[in-house]
């Protein structure tokens, strides 16, 4: 009960914290449900448990909540890894040297992104809209495709390209 009371009290802050993360609300509260049967399994040894044995009982459950949230994100994000990289060229070429080098090519201009850029790319190619993308960052769709092709022409500035948009 002290557990359940615990998770009731974070409930919304969990599933606020796991939407910003694009993860469904229904996931996160299954998510939210896990870690409150872990951390009720892991004080039923103790009777008489109250939240005065944890300092505190709702960050404690919080943080057991947000471990299982990031192995979730990095179980999306591996999987955003194996993602083919859309070729560029002629999408009826079969020659593996050229999509070996395409993803090549790719990763090189990724490592020479920030973060929030190379998030962008891999929920676009993955298939979010650019409004989706926007919202998981507080700003308009129209903001989120402007900071993206603006962090794309600056790194092609900085490797030597010239932009004729």
């Amino acid at each position: 009960p002290v557990v359940l009371d615990a998770a009731e009290g974070i409930g919304r802050r969990a599933i606020e914290h796991a939407e910003r993360l694009l993860i469904d609300p229904a996931v996160a509260a299954g998510l939210l449900e896990e870690a409150a049967a872990t951390v009720s399994r892991a004080l039923a040894p103790k009777k008489n448990c109250t939240q005065a044995n944890i300092r505190d009982l709702p960050s404690y459950l919080f943080r057991a909540f947000i471990r299982r949230v990031d192995k979730i994100k990095k179980r999306q994000l591996a999987l955003v890894g194996d993602l083919a990289v859309p070729t560029f060229g002629s999408g009826n070429s079969t020659d593996p040297q050229a999509s070996v080098e395409m993803k090549i090519l790719v990763d090189e201009l990724l490592a020479r992104c920030d973060a929030k850029t190379r998030e962008m790319f891999y929920r676009r190619i993955e298939g979010f809209s650019w409004k989706e993308i926007g919202r998981s960052y507080g700003i308009s769709n129209d903001a989120a495709k402007v900071r993206f092709s603006e962090a794309l022409r600056r790194i092609g500035e900085k490797l030597g390209l010239k932009s004729d948009l």
